[in-house]
């Protein structure tokens, strides 16, 4: 897909972050299964469905926005995934595996930030101040995951994992 506009790479942008979330609705549902800890397991699957939310939110822009999506696949987030993968495979159920969930999963919230972050400043440019609002609330929903997720390895998902060591 040609970039050469910055209506281009908002809508590439639009594109590829609506491919991080659907790659992303699949990989909680996993995640949330190999968590032992409940909180995290539930955490997993609330995400999940806020993630659904956010789905429907980029729906929300696109329409509001006049725009067509682009099929494109976000590598980035395929990364991501296959790094929480790698952990599964390779660490043992447990609270080591745990903490290194909530690291996968950091991850993935960082760049989602990132990512809407850029997709704010890029609508304000354009004008679709309709889409930036809902943009807006994705990126606030995102930080306050990755907070509480901070939070949750902070108290209670890092000292279990070292006490288990």
């Amino acid at each position: 897909m040609s970039r050469k506009t910055v209506n281009d790479l908002f809508v590439h942008s639009l594109s590829d972050i609506y491919s991080a979330e659907k790659q992303l609705t699949k990989a909680l549902g996993k995640l949330s299964r190999a968590a032992t800890n409940e909180q995290l397991s539930k955490a997993f699957q609330t995400h999940l469905e806020e993630t659904q939310g956010q789905i429907e939110r980029i729906d929300q822009v696109v329409e509001k926005c006049g725009l067509k999506l682009k099929r494109v696949k976000c590598a980035a987030m395929e990364g991501l995934i296959e790094e929480a993968d790698e952990l599964l495979d390779e660490i043992e159920k447990g609270p080591v595996l745990d903490a290194g969930l909530i690291g996968a999963a950091q991850k993935v919230e960082h760049y989602e930030i990132a990512a809407y972050g850029t997709l704010c400043a890029l609508g304000k440019q354009l004008g679709f101040n309709d889409g930036v609002k809902l943009l807006q609330e994705t990126l606030q929903e995102e930080k306050a995951t990755d907070q509480k997720l901070t939070e949750f390895a902070e108290q209670v998902g890092n000292p279990q994992a070292k006490s288990a060591s």
